[in-house]
């Protein structure tokens, strides 16, 4: 501090913009934080001794903030704000503490987080002293900061409550901040960029919940937290406008949504230049984050200012910005097109997303598919090129094939991994096994969203599955994707992702009153009849005044592929026909994963799942659940059917008391019976027709076409009938212990189309049991003998031939 430092001169400290600050401790002298000095409008000069800001003089608490708030910033340096930065977090802590004092109240160190990569600490928060409700005295007290680390090794505060819920007692004592001139660093430029304008805050004691009303044009606006929006679409108008004139472009960054209701509760926009996931990305950390209030605003709870490259001050700002807007907030109606490809939840630009499969992505996942071939003979992978350029990956490896060869019946081709910014677009196939567990088919990376590319996946997939060709398959409603599956697989239904649509619903029709919902509802999932669907869908249309929306007309259209009625009868494996799947790889895989992380989180995911497998497998064959009647097709049952299998068919079973059976035909062997359900005020009816010549049933709510199981009004008319055993064509193989393992024979599995697919199957089979038989075998040295004792007597039975 004795230190005699050179006085700068006018032109020198006319210049802000090239002036920081450093906040130090007043009992340690220790670094607490760099301020520019541009936040610090009007100290260029000394309000004391008036010499220039480049000259160290002490300065007040108190003094500070009357000269800032002559300019309207508030206190930055002095007090917490979101981008101040810090060369420890031990640093961070002081500063914080100082504030404390200050202010008047006590600080304590709350939780810290590690990097899942190496352990390391990335970010603290430091909290009021009154912060959770674990002792008489504190009082959930929600005042905080969180500190990040970033990869520069600095501390920067990304996160800040400033309230109170608590009385507070300021010190009397003025503490001192001292602030020292010095150099900004290279890589971390400082931007001249416009002031805010002036606004209106409607509660400044809540920055979060602050109404801010912007009283000019946002052109010479710039984020700050409590910005509020009415739409979504406004915010991302806001920040392009922003970036244009800062020097910058914007990508639509991650999204979250509710659990609740699926509704998109907060979105971030971020630098072109976020991430490392092509060359020309650089890590940048700015971004906006805007979080949607209860009220229906957007506000901004979250933005980081400052960039890690250089900006294009000249950047041309006549680009028109009005054709840049989310889908999910558009006011207006979508022509047909742009309704299929809106309705997925995700821009209809996005099928002309840049190329980004070739580079780092191309040579890591081509090593990786060069491995895992060299591990596992089954592995299957194919590139799909054109113009020199490659437009799609597809791979599989022999467990996905085998699992194909058994549960290929019914595949989920889930795209929601592309949905967002995704630089490589992911998807996945995936089935559902005996378990009633998802497995997974085959992955794709997806550069190119066209009809073509669409064509060539499946076709793909069709070829390494062996010629598969599902009964029914469950994908978006796009255009491209649509027209794909009809040509690659004629006869397959194609089911629409329910997720998909219950998105679009709440988004253009979330805002009609609860009536109309309830109706609704009742119009898609309680309609029996395509009479009474038609009646009640026309009904709502004119009573709501929704006869000229163009989304519900296209939905109408397309509606034998996504409500319920017209779904009956076609198999979907237990998958709920008013819901979707949940995707494969849950949380491993998102939008934001770089490639680095990629492969062994795929790896990491996929034997999670596995794992998971492998236990329903133990089970269902140590374990035996409990018999809950005496039924004898229950025992019958309980020998075959894996435990989740059997949980059904045993709630239908025990469900079937409820009922009551009386004969209203008969023809010869033909006769059909009305299922009710006991009670005077239910009026749950069911027509079964049964066949006596053969025991063939069928009922109207078609249980067993769809999920492959009897429903509880056969069972009730096989009760009627005294039939004790279930006949062996309402068995599916699908569902039974040895899906995987036993004796595969045509006449139980109806989906065996041809000799070649049953050749197929077969092999994929033995493959599968040959795998596991030589895991076993090299686990020791007398397993080793027996083991190849054991083939050699095999052999001999087959009779090979040397």
């Amino acid at each position: 501090m004795g230190r005699k430092r050179r006085r700068k001169g006018p032109t020198e400290a006319a210049d802000p913009i090239n002036v920081f600050g450093r906040v130090l401790s007043p009992d340690t002298g220790r670094e607490l934080g760099s301020v520019h000095f541009s936040d610090f409008q009007g100290l260029d000069t000394d309000p004391i001794s008036g010499e220039m800001s480049g000259k160290i003089y002490p300065l007040s608490v108190g003094c500070a903030r009357n000269i800032m708030s002559e300019e309207g910033r508030g206190d930055a340096g002095l007090e917490p704000y979101m981008g101040l930065e810090f060369d420890t977090a031990d640093d961070a802590r002081d500063f914080y503490s100082l504030y404390a004092a200050r202010v008047g109240f006590k600080m304590r160190i709350g939780q810290l987080y590690r990097s899942r990569v190496d352990g390391s600490v990335s970010n603290r928060r430091f909290v009021c002293s009154k912060e959770g409700f674990q002792i008489n005295s504190r009082t959930g007290c929600p005042a905080f900061i969180r500190v990040k680390k970033c990869d520069s090794g600095k501390w920067v505060i990304d996160q800040f409550a400033k309230d109170h819920n608590h009385e507070l007692e300021p010190s009397e004592e003025n503490q001192l901040v001292v602030l020292e001139a010095k150099t900004p660093l290279r890589n971390n430029p400082i931007v001249d960029v416009p002031q805010r304008p002036r606004s209106k805050q409607i509660d400044v004691a809540n920055p979060k919940r602050a109404k801010v009303i912007l009283d000019g044009a946002l052109d010479n606006a710039e984020p700050c937290i409590g910005l509020e929006f009415s739409t979504a679409n406004e915010a991302y108008q806001f920040y392009n406008v922003f970036a244009i004139k800062t020097g910058f472009r914007v990508r639509i960054g991650q999204l979250f949504r509710s659990k609740h209701d699926g509704l998109i509760t907060s979105r971030r926009f971020v630098c072109s230049k976020e991430g490392f996931q092509h060359p020309s990305r650089v890590g940048c950390g700015a971004f906006m984050r805007i979080k949607r209030q209860d009220n229906g605003m957007w506000v901004v709870d979250r933005h980081q200012m400052q960039h890690n490259h250089e900006l294009e001050l000249q950047m041309e700002s006549t680009r028109s910005l009005s054709s840049k807007k989310l889908v999910e907030e558009n006011g207006g109606l979508p022509g047909k097109e742009e309704a299929v490809a809106a309705s997925n939840g995700r821009p209809k630009k996005a099928q002309h997303k840049v190329n980004n499969i070739e580079g780092d992505w191309y040579h890591v996942l081509l090593d990786y598919f060069q491995c895992k071939q060299a591990e596992d003979t089954g592995f299957f992978y194919s590139l799909e090129v054109q113009m020199g350029r490659v437009r799609c990956m597809f791979w599989a490896d022999g467990r996905s094939r085998f699992s194909c060869s058994q549960f290929g019946d019914v595949v989920v081709f889930d795209t929601s991994y592309r949905n967002g910014d995704y630089s490589v677009p992911f998807a996945t196939f995936t089935g559902v096994n005996h378990h009633r567990q998802p497995v997974l088919l085959g992955c794709a990376l997806i550069a190119d969203e066209s009809k073509e590319t669409f064509t060539w996946l499946f076709q793909t997939w069709g070829r390494a599955m062996s010629g598969c060709r599902p009964r029914s398959i469950i994908a978006d409603q796009d255009s491209a994707v649509r027209e794909a599956i009809a040509r690659v697989f004629p006869g397959t239904h194609h089911r629409f992702s329910m997720s998909q649509i219950k998105l679009k619903e709440n988004e253009i029709l979330g805002s009609l009153n609860g009536n109309f919902k309830f109706e609704y509802d009742r119009c898609i999932y309680q309609s029996q009849t395509t009479v009474e669907f038609d009646t009640a869908w026309n009904s709502l249309l004119h009573k709501y005044n929704l006869v000229g929306n163009d989304w519900l007309k296209l939905m109408y259209e397309y509606r034998e592929n996504w409500v319920p009625l017209y779904l009956r009868g076609t198999f979907f494996a237990g998958i709920p026909l008013n819901g979707s799947p949940e995707p494969f790889f849950g949380a491993f895989l998102n939008a934001q994963t770089p490639l680095r992380e990629f492969v062994p989180r795929y790896d990491r995911a996929l034997e999670q799942r596995r794992e998971e497998e492998r236990k329903e497998d133990f089970n269902s064959f140590n374990l035996q659940a409990f018999c809950q009647t005496n039924e004898l097709v229950e025992e019958q049952c309980i020998r075959i059917y894996t435990l989740a299998a059997f949980k059904v068919f045993q709630k239908e079973l025990i469900q079937s008391y409820g009922f009551l059976g009386s004969k209203m035909y008969e023809e010869g062997p033909i006769s059909r019976y009305v299922i009710r359900r006991g009670g005077a005020a239910d009026n749950e009816n069911h027509i079964v027709t049964f066949n006596a010549s053969d025991l063939e049933a069928s009922c109207g709510c078609q249980m067993f076409e769809s999920e492959g199981i009897l429903c509880r009004h056969i069972l009730r008319l096989f009760q009627i009938l005294t039939i004790r055993e279930i006949p062996s064509r309402y068995i599916l193989h699908r569902w039974t212990r040895n899906a995987e393992y036993g004796v595969i024979t045509r006449n139980i599995e109806p989906g065996i189309s041809s000799q070649e697919q049953l050749k197929a199957m077969m092999k994929w089979s033995l493959q599968e049991m040959a795998t596991k038989f030589i895991q076993a075998g090299v686990l020791t040295y007398e397993n080793y003998k027996l083991a190849h004792e054991i083939m050699r007597d095999g052999g001999r039975k087959l009779c090979w031939q040397r």
